[in-house]
């Protein structure tokens, strides 16, 4: 939220109205919203102003942020004689920095790194990385060689750039992760109060990130499933837990061999040790699914929605035909609730209208391209002179092999005919008639499973195929 004014002229004066607005993202626009007309301010509203300003910015003053009486001023400047020397990026950084000090990370961090005898407090080294990595992303050489002389922090933080290098932000890193518990704490507490958010319901996932040298002396290095297709490379695993708004709550790093599936219950037990205990509900992929993850869940108490193995979606080939129950989520996605034949669970199957139209799209393709292959065939069999050999078999399985989404469709019999030349003729018929294939309906439909005290939470869960 910010001030913005309106100025209109009346009876030869000049007046300005303030108004508090908001930006708000709506679908791919962002639009202004008012919040509050505040009217013409006085010298008691503008100070009421700036106290608000304040708070929401961290306690920075402003001191631009009402126009003063002399901006109107023209100052003559002579442009022959103005050059500029030594660019520095400005408006990133500072709000960069303006953000820092609104989550008042420089007062945690002070009071967690003590000053001692270093030449720059470790607190503002952390800054240096933590604005880094939000306005350019890239690797601590980078910033010490690079970035940091490209950027107006040595005016904002009063930190020379000699005294920025390699080294010390490096040996930074390695004070701050003693105090991760800490840290993720305070931001908790701190984003709660800002923006009022929920944890009733968190999502939890893993990736993975590589190394390109050998990362001898990182116990955790190892080499495992590579979402990043480099399976030469070692990794570690990155779990990350956040909030339904996307805000991060915690992460922990596992060594790079370790699958997905064994992560659970320590992710949620140490979620739990930090934030306490809560009638929250998890939110996890079917990488996370096992019996045994399921049971220690639903065995201590805990609601979930996870996603279903598509294996298990054969079991609900008749709910996905049928047409009744089903809501619709948002546009082009329904879903409707199932109970698991145990009674204990809820499963919750979700269909994309156009996913739906899209296969159905490519199978009438694979179908029209059988059916050609098919008609070919059969004039080929027409024309014949002389007995085919088994080369017509070979042939008929490889039009089958090329078009699969559409061969279970078919039943195709060569049955031997010695009225004919060719010696055979072929009979086809639809395998299914009216069905779409087991491809079409796994690909057009996803399936997750709950547990049944959360099942009035599912219909506000997102759920993606």
């Amino acid at each position: 939220m910010y001030l913005r004014h309106t100025t209109r002229r009346k009876d030869g004066k000049v007046h300005r109205y303030w108004q508090l607005v908001r930006s708000v993202r709506i679908g791919r626009k962002v639009v202004q919203q008012t919040v509050a007309h505040l009217g013409e301010l006085d010298a008691q509203g503008r100070a009421r102003a700036q106290a608000l300003a304040r708070a929401i910015t961290g306690d920075r003053d402003q001191p631009d942020l009402f126009i003063t009486e002399d901006a109107d001023e023209a100052i003559p400047v002579r442009l022959k004689r103005i050059r500029l020397e030594r660019g520095r990026g400005f408006g990133d950084v500072w709000l960069g920095w303006t953000l820092w000090r609104a989550l008042r990370l420089d007062e945690a961090l002070t009071r967690l790194l003590p000053e001692g005898r270093e030449a720059v407090p470790w607190a503002t080294m952390a800054a240096v990385l933590v604005l880094a990595r939000l306005c350019e992303p890239s690797s601590e050489l980078h910033i010490a060689e690079t970035w940091y002389r490209g950027t107006a922090l040595e005016d904002l933080l009063a930190l020379p750039m000699p005294l920025v290098n390699d080294d010390r932000l490096y040996r930074a890193l390695d004070r701050l992760v003693p105090h991760k518990p800490a840290l993720e704490q305070h931001l908790v507490a701190r984003l709660g109060e800002l923006f009022a958010l929920d944890y009733d319901l968190l999502l939890y996932d893993v990736t993975s990130v590589y190394f390109e040298g050998l990362a001898e002396t990182n116990p955790l290095a190892q080499r495992g499933h590579s979402r990043d297709h480099r399976p030469d490379c070692k990794q570690v695993c990155l779990a990350l837990v956040v909030t339904r708004d996307g805000m991060p709550l915690g992460y922990e790093v596992f060594a790079g061999n370790r699958t997905d599936v064994t992560t659970v219950e320590e992710i949620v037990e140490a979620m739990e040790v930090r934030y306490g205990l809560a009638q929250r509900i998890w939110v996890m992929d079917r990488g996370m699914t096992s019996q045994d993850n399921l049971d220690w869940l639903r065995e201590t108490g805990r609601r979930y929605l996870v996603g279903t193995a598509k294996s298990e979606l054969k079991k609900w080939a008749g709910a996905l035909a049928e047409a009744r129950d089903w809501q619709a989520v948002r546009e082009g996605i329904e879903a409707k609730q199932c109970l698991g034949p145990d009674g204990v669970e809820t499963f919750v199957l979700i269909r994309s209208v156009e996913r739906r139209e899209k296969e159905r799209a490519m199978h009438a393709r694979f179908t029209r391209r059988i059916e050609d292959g098919l008609t070919r065939l059969g004039q080929r069999i027409g024309r014949a002179r002389r007995p085919l050999d088994v080369r017509l078999e070979r042939q008929l399985g490889r039009l089958l092999e090329r078009n699969q989404r559409a061969a279970g469709r078919y039943v195709i019999d060569f049955v031997p005919d010695p009225t004919q030349p060719a010696g055979v003729r072929w009979t086809g018929a639809p395998a299914r008639s009216g069905t779409t294939g087991r491809t079409g309906v796994r690909a057009a439909t996803c399936c997750a499973r709950t547990s049944r005290t959360g099942a009035r939470r599912t219909c506000g869960a997102r759920t993606s195929n």
